[in-house]
């Protein structure tokens, strides 16, 4: 399944927000990622956060950067977690960017078998 994490940092508002989006047309699924268009994927959820709760968390650490950000309808796999959480940092650090996307592919997860 192809994820889209769409993150943005609304800078006037001190506000993050993090939408989740995924292909779930199965005519898309295995269309290369660079292809695809914004609405190709389905909207899933959107997570939103204060300023001042990132930068505490960000003070904390990654690992508690990541606990922050997952919540009960927001909850990527670790992996994902991580990227999201260093994009996050990136963004609040940034003077510029104030959006990012990631695109993650979950077979790139899975390890090839090898015949023995």
């Amino acid at each position: 399944m192809l994820q889209k994490f769409v993150i943005s940092h609304d800078k006037t508002k001190d506000r993050f927000a993090i939408r989740e989006m995924a292909i779930i047309d199965k005519n898309l699924a295995n269309k290369e990622a660079s292809l695809l268009r914004d609405d190709d994927f389905a909207f899933l959820c959107e997570a939103s956060y204060s300023g001042k709760t990132i930068a505490a968390s960000i003070d904390r650490g990654l690992e508690d950067l990541v606990a922050t950000l997952r919540t009960p309808n927001f909850f990527p796999i670790k992996a994902y977690a991580l990227k999201i959480a260093e994009s996050v940092i990136a963004l609040r650090n940034s003077e510029d960017n104030l959006r990012t996307a990631l695109v993650f592919n979950d077979l790139d997860l899975m390890g090839t078998e090898t015949e023995q």
